[in-house]
């Protein structure tokens, strides 16, 4: 464990195992953490907080500049670990698993140095101030990306905090631990304990001493830590599944759209919470679309994260495999088309947690596998006769994270993507911008991350009356 800026023995001698998902060999080991760690994490936040919450904007900038040129130092090496204990491809691994790492320091410097922490309004002084001790709850599947984007944040805030990572992809966690300590970050600003989520998880959001808890995962895990945090009447904000439509419009180039958003989507082994998954297509295209995706499909090739040639690297788990399985399964069995892909491994590999990139057309919107997030390699293809009915079953979800247009028409386009019940909405293939508010409605959670919106979620904000006046 990283407590008050050293690292420190657990209070328990249980340890996690770490698998590489590519052989299912185990490539390290974390300790099983305790309440007991929580608390003592909690209690060095706590103090921590009194003068960190008291810093200047120029001494957090200067801070976060130092986190960045440490981390930039340390960027291959957070790709290699990041390659073993997720089983992301190279190019994945050091351009977008690592390399978000990076951006999102990038992102909170640049959010800082603009932000306005006082306004005046009328007589009145309003001022943004630290929340206090922030509990961070992160994924595997994106885990820099995640740990990068609450802690770059709550830093720059004025925040202290525990992190807790997943405990399938915990090594990463343990580099960035040592970037920060050697960045300078002072004793008890950032606190690592280890653990699963029915432990560390429901202790950090149960904490009566931690003041806001930002969580990303999923939507099942989500509802259990705001459960845990509601005695405590604190903040929570989540960042949860998805289940995002990507609506093609009439007289869009199907050849690029179709290949593009296939290989977006199956980006990260399908392992994306805003991985639009739904391709809602005119059904007269139905036969060109699925010829396309196909296609596509076969061109994402599977193996070894080591071999540069892998596009797709396998999934997390066995039990990410089963449910990816189980749902392939139900597909067949609900009468979706099997285009392409299927059940089992891809030919050739025999151990790890590899899955066939899977297309199904002519999925209904009623089926489980348009339902649920899979969390895969595997694209449903919805046909639709009118606009109208294209956003109806865009927004039949529980679901409402990120979403995608395509169309020759921009204000047809623009008028679709308002229409979304949606957080995120792509255009004609865009991608997003790291400085606005990355987050869902919906059961994909609450509260935003990125830019001056994620900045805003570690704040809080004082009106103080007649402070203008005086000062006049």
């Amino acid at each position: 464990m990283y407590i008050d800026g050293q690292w420190v023995a657990p209070s328990g001698t249980d340890l996690i195992p770490v698998l590489n998902p590519a052989n299912e060999q185990v490539v390290g080991a974390v300790p099983a953490g305790t309440g007991e760690d929580v608390d003592r994490a909690v209690e060095a936040a706590r103090r921590a907080f009194e003068t960190f919450s008291q810093t200047t904007v120029d001494e957090r900038l200067t801070l976060l500049r130092n986190i960045l040129a440490i981390y930039r130092l340390r960027e291959h090496e957070m790709a290699e670990v990041i390659r073993r204990e997720v089983g992301s491809p190279w190019e994945l691994a050091i351009n977008a698993q690592a390399g978000l790492g990076r951006l999102h320091l990038d992102w909170a410097i640049d959010t800082l140095e603009s932000y306005r922490f006082e306004e005046v309004i009328n007589e009145t002084t309003v001022r943004a101030e630290p929340i206090g001790v922030c509990g961070l709850i992160t994924p595997w599947n994106w885990p820099m990306n995640q740990i990068s984007a609450k802690v770059s944040y709550a830093i720059a805030a004025g925040c202290t905090m525990v992190l807790k990572p997943s405990e399938l992809a915990p090594l990463n966690a343990v580099l960035f631990a040592e970037v920060l300590h050697e960045a300078g970050v002072p004793a008890g600003v950032f606190n690592l304990v280890h653990g699963d989520g029915p432990t560390v998880g429901h202790a950090i959001a149960a904490h009566p001493d931690i003041d806001m808890v930002s969580f990303t995962g999923s939507t099942r895990g989500g509802v259990e830590v705001a459960r845990a945090a509601a005695p405590g009447v604190k903040r929570v904000a989540q960042e949860l599944g998805g289940k995002s439509a990507n609506i093609i419009l009439e007289g869009t180039d199907l050849e690029h759209a179709v290949r593009h958003d296939v290989f977006l989507m199956m980006h990260n082994t399908g392992q994306s919470c805003d991985a639009s998954t739904r391709m809602i297509v005119p059904e007269h295209l139905m036969d060109d679309v699925l010829e396309i995706a196909a296609r596509a499909a076969r061109d994402n090739t599977v193996g070894d994260p080591q071999d540069d040639t892998s596009i797709l690297g396998p999934l997390i788990s066995q039990a990410q495999f089963d449910r990816v399985q189980d749902l392939i399964r139900a597909g067949i069995a609900e009468g979706a088309e099997l285009v392409e892909g299927g059940l089992g491994r891809p030919e050739g590999l025999t151990e790890g947690y590899y899955a066939r990139p899977t297309i199904f057309g002519r999925v209904t919107n009623d089926m489980t596998i348009a339902r649920e997030e899979i969390f895969g390699p595997v694209l449903c293809v919805i046909g639709y006769s009118s606009v109208e009915e294209a956003i109806a079953i865009a927004n039949d979800s529980e679901y409402g994270l990120a979403g995608r247009v395509w169309g020759p028409d921009i204000e047809q386009v623009r008028s679709v993507a308002r229409k979304m019940r949606t957080g995120m909405v792509a255009l004609n293939g865009s991608t997003e911008d790291g400085h606005t508010p990355f987050g869902g409605y919906k059961k994909s959670g609450n509260g935003r991350e990125m830019g001056a919106y994620g900045l805003r979620e570690y704040l809080e904000f004082k009106s103080i009356f007649g402070d203008a006046a005086i000062s006049r």
